[in-house]
């Protein structure tokens, strides 16, 4: 059966509706982004406590960096990224119940993440630039995403 569009000035057929869909409309791949932003920051926030932890209890786990203009102990880096991982472990919980306080801390924190994770580059490349991968991801798909709760 073919499907014609209905006159200007009246409405669309009643099996029809007009507007974006049910569930906030906009980007699919924003609103299916959002939960798997708020994974993705309790995977970062897990990752940074592990890189915590290592850095705490052992100095002798990262590479030993001289001459860097934001060359801090080893220790410090570590209680930077614990700290840092457990409120990232938060805010993602957070998204993932859909608590309006949550998105813009959510972003707020994933750059703090990316600037931290820029910073650390030297120290471990390869899982800093997987970091900073991850937090443009969280803050595109928090940005862009206009639905309210995604469980």
């Amino acid at each position: 059966m073919a499907q014609t569009a209905p006159t200007p000035g009246t409405s669309p057929s009643p099996g029809r509706r007009a507007g974006p869909p049910a569930g906030g409309g906009g980007n699919p791949w924003a609103a299916g982004g959002v939960m798997f932003a708020g994974v993705l920051l309790m995977v970062d926030g897990v990752m940074a406590v592990i890189k915590g932890i290592a850095g705490i209890a052992s100095d002798d786990v990262y590479a030993r960096i001289r001459n860097y203009t934001f060359k801090f102990d080893v220790t410090a880096w570590g209680w930077i990224h614990l700290v840092l991982g457990v409120v990232l472990l938060l805010i993602g919980w957070g998204i993932l119940k859909g608590a309006g306080w949550a998105r813009g801390l959510g972003i707020g924190l994933a750059a703090l993440s990316m600037i931290v994770n820029f910073m650390w580059l030297p120290y471990e490349p390869i899982w800093a630039v997987i970091s900073i991968a991850i937090d443009a991801f969280v803050i595109w798909a928090l940005c862009t995403d206009r639905s309210q709760a995604v469980i």
